[in-house]
């Protein structure tokens, strides 16, 4: 079924960390790609090593294909059927998009899932888990 907010998300080629650092105002380093400060502490999103250990998240991205600020409904049809899958998410918006990280394996799942509600995703970075 297609919702009316179905989307074009691309898979971005970067696996990512997600990490919290409770002291921190600001990383020491300028290889982050979101910053979140908040009461509890800094949350950085970062490019994950390849071999690092931790958890690590792909990211799937409206590539272009961004909305308006004020078009309800278009995050809320992404995260919606990745929450009824019991897929974890973490988001990180911009302006133009929303950066929707799942699990790395749990990826491919996510792909299925958000074809099945009508999005079309661009699978062409997909790739094994950890590679």
């Amino acid at each position: 079924m297609t919702s009316p907010a179905a989307q074009r998300l691309g898979i971005v080629p970067s696996a990512f960390a997600v990490q919290h650092l409770p002291q921190a105002t600001f990383p020491e380093d300028d290889d982050w790609i979101a910053l979140v400060r908040a009461p509890e502490g800094l949350t950085v999103v970062r490019e994950a090593w390849p071999t690092g250990s931790g958890d690590r998240w792909i990211g799937l991205y409206g590539g272009g294909t961004g909305h308006e600020l004020d078009v309800p409904g278009m995050l809320a049809a992404i995260v919606g059927p990745l929450a009824e899958a019991a897929i974890p998410v973490f988001v990180a918006s911009t302006f133009h998009a929303d950066l929707v990280l799942v699990p790395e394996p749990r990826i491919k799942e996510a792909v299925t899932v958000l074809e099945e509600a009508g999005h079309r995703v661009d699978t062409r970075h997909l790739r094994a888990p950890g590679a």
